[in-house]
């Protein structure tokens, strides 16, 4: 039997019932009416006979109109109870005409319409009850307002986490919208048992079926709510794989003190690996009670920095960005959620050396957090001297004003581009990591330069790409279809940059780390898990078109060089890197030259410098780039 036959199965018994009773009701109603009347009149059996099957004619024709059959019994509450009343009296307003016509033949009509009536509702809310009974024990819960914007939701997961879950929910307030419909289970051995008077719909495995009884019992499609083992990426992407076919929504449910809040499933949680959170005590130790600064603090990435930073109390926060606007938001965000902590927030360019020492030995910084620069590859490659301009002088520019103003610590946020660089961005990341480890080897600073790869929900990133383009139906566009990229999420990201500034102490050294990034994401599985995120199929409702690669972009990401070896650090997600930077005298000079054919804008003589000072970059594709630029 298919859960279509299924489904259609239960309404038919639930209708035959309610016709049934009907009958039963007018002939128990006859009956009563027959006895109370004196003299041994003997019992009207046509009169019977025609007012019984009117009536169960008139209750069939107001239970299908009104879609009584549809009725869940151990989900019933105050508004189908209502409905309940309501086919009632439909059915007593197309009896009438029967009854008036019938009036020479039926025995005293009213008085057995009337007991009829009264002996049929019974029935009814008796039916009801008594299996409201036997799922929850509450019979009287029928009677019960429900939230009248009610989501029905089929909660996934496993037993611990469903307990919990069901105990907060039964003592929701009226603005609480959930109402669980079933659980199914990860592996269901028994299923028709119940948790809490829920019942166990069936398995994973099963969920296709599921939901499509609920839609044909219920009229909508419920949202899939994932709680306990089922919050897995396996398992998510599992269930995408079917909500998506039903234009279900699929959600994640707490078991915790906000059960009841349906978050929808952001792309972060289906990476290949669970999201870290870590304990913040180190980084306490350097950021409380310090003054600290950063960098682009106006940015997605600098932004969640100087948030972070903000909960650590510290004695003073200083943000610079080049962006109006970003600044203005911080700003307003940092006033509004952290009133008493003392913040300053200044407009400038991270290049212009003037200003930057101006704020730098205004502030007095101890912690300095490097996150001001341009990252978008394609754009760079178009405009290599601005590239070189903000990642290396702007760097170098940092780094040299957090010396100058007797800073203690210096973080600078590096990127996998900077490994084996195809494109110009990633050059002059690799080449501000090695103006950074020198800059800071002759100071008092101690450095921690931080490599990872791509971030959510960053400005510039994939996902708000695909998520406009889903928003406008398609397509979704993918540059190559084996094309992989490490991803983690904006907090988690900025919590291991500042664990891996609590880890460097030396001072007079730049120590390089890396952040465990887990496996590489196909780019092509990204774009299919947002539309599946969306209740949509891919390639059925939403198109994925495949470009090719970008200029200066390549195919995967590494995150370090085959001749740099990791060492495992005390906090787990971050690695340090084991490098020999080999001096060269005229490092320098080259690095000061490259600068100043930037600033009189000559990409092509700029390319070429960049080729010479990072060798991974290669004269090959300096070369390259350099005659296109010419």
């Amino acid at each position: 039997m298919t859960p279509r036959d299924a489904a259609r199965r239960a309404m038919a018994l639930t209708l035959t019932f309610d016709i049934a009773m009907a009958g039963v009701a007018m002939t128990a109603a006859h009956l009563d009416t027959h006895l109370s009347h004196e003299g041994g009149v003997p019992f009207n059996v046509l009169g019977w006979l025609l007012g019984t099957v009117a009536f169960m004619l008139a209750a069939a024709a107001a239970l299908v109109l009104g879609g009584i059959h549809r009725q869940v019994w151990r989900h019933m509450g105050a508004p189908d109870a209502w409905r309940l009343v309501q086919i009632i009296a439909l059915t007593v307003l197309f009896y009438l005409p029967v009854m008036v016509t019938l009036n020479g033949t039926l025995t005293s009509p009213v008085p057995t319409l009337l007991l009829g009536i009264g002996f049929w509702t019974v029935a009814l809310f008796g039916g009801r009850m008594v299996a409201r009974w036997r799922s929850t024990q509450r019979p009287m819960q029928i009677f019960q307002q429900l939230p009248k914007d009610g989501q029905p939701i089929l909660l996934l997961g496993n037993q611990d986490s469903w307990i919990e879950v069901l105990r907060r929910l039964e003592g929701r307030t009226s603005d609480q919208a959930v109402r669980v419909l079933g659980l199914v289970e990860m592996d269901a051995h028994e299923p028709g048992r119940a948790v809490r008077g829920v019942p166990i719909l069936g398995s994973l495995k099963e969920l296709n079926d599921i939901i499509e009884i609920m839609v044909l019992r219920y009229g909508e499609t419920p949202w899939v709510a994932l709680t306990g083992t089922a919050r897995t990426p396996e398992v998510m992407l599992q269930v995408l794989e079917v909500t998506s076919r039903h234009g279900a929504e699929i959600m994640a449910l707490g078991h915790d003190a906000a059960a009841q809040v349906l978050e929808p499933l952001r792309p972060a949680d289906l990476l290949a690996r669970p999201e870290r959170h870590l304990d913040m005590q180190p980084v306490r130790g350097i950021l409380t009670g310090a003054r600290v600064l950063v960098t682009g603090g106006g940015g997605s990435i600098g932004s969640e920095l100087v948030r972070q930073v903000a909960r650590e109390a510290p004695a003073e926060l200083t943000v610079i960005d080049f962006s109006e606007y970003n600044l203005y938001q911080i700003e307003m965000e940092l006033k509004r959620n952290w009133p008493l902590l003392k913040i300053s927030c200044h407009l400038g360019d991270i290049r212009d050396e003037a200003r930057m020492l101006d704020i730098f030995m205004t502030a007095r910084p101890d912690t300095v957090i490097h996150a001001a620069a341009l990252k978008h590859v394609p754009l760079m490659e178009r405009h290599a001297c601005e590239a070189i301009l903000t990642n290396v002088a702007g760097a170098r520019i940092a780094a040299q004003s957090a010396v100058a103003a007797g800073a203690h610590r210096f973080v600078f946020i590096s990127t996998d581009k900077a490994v084996d660089p195809d494109n110009v961005m990633g050059a002059t990341k690799r080449l501000a990591e090695l103006c950074i480890g020198r800059i800071l080897a002759d100071s008092n600073v101690a450095g921690a330069m931080v490599r990872f790869g791509n971030v959510l929900g960053s400005s510039g990133s994939v996902v708000p790409l695909f998520e406009r383009q889903i928003a406008q139906g398609g397509p979704v566009t993918i540059t190559d279809p084996d094309a992989t990229r490490f991803f983690m999420t904006i907090e988690e990201a900025s919590a291991l940059v500042l664990q891996a500034a609590a880890l460097q102490k030396n001072a007079g050294e730049a120590g390089l780390y890396v952040l465990d990034m887990g496996a590489p994401i196909p780019i092509r599985q990204l774009a299919e898990t947002m539309i599946r995120l969306k209740g949509k199929v891919p390639y059925v409702d939403v198109a994925i078109e495949t470009m090719g690669l970008r200029e200066g972009e390549k195919l995967h990401e590494e995150l370090t060089y085959p001749h740099e070896a990791l060492l495992a650090t005390p906090i787990s997600g971050v690695q340090q890197v084991c490098y020999e930077d080999t001096p060269n005298e005229l490092f320098s000079k080259q690095v000061l030259q490259l600068i100043e054919t930037a600033r009189n804008h000559q990409p092509a003589e700029a390319v070429r410098l960049l080729g010479v000072l990072v060798p991974e970059y290669g004269s090959e594709r300096a070369e390259l780039l350099y005659r296109k630029l010419a």
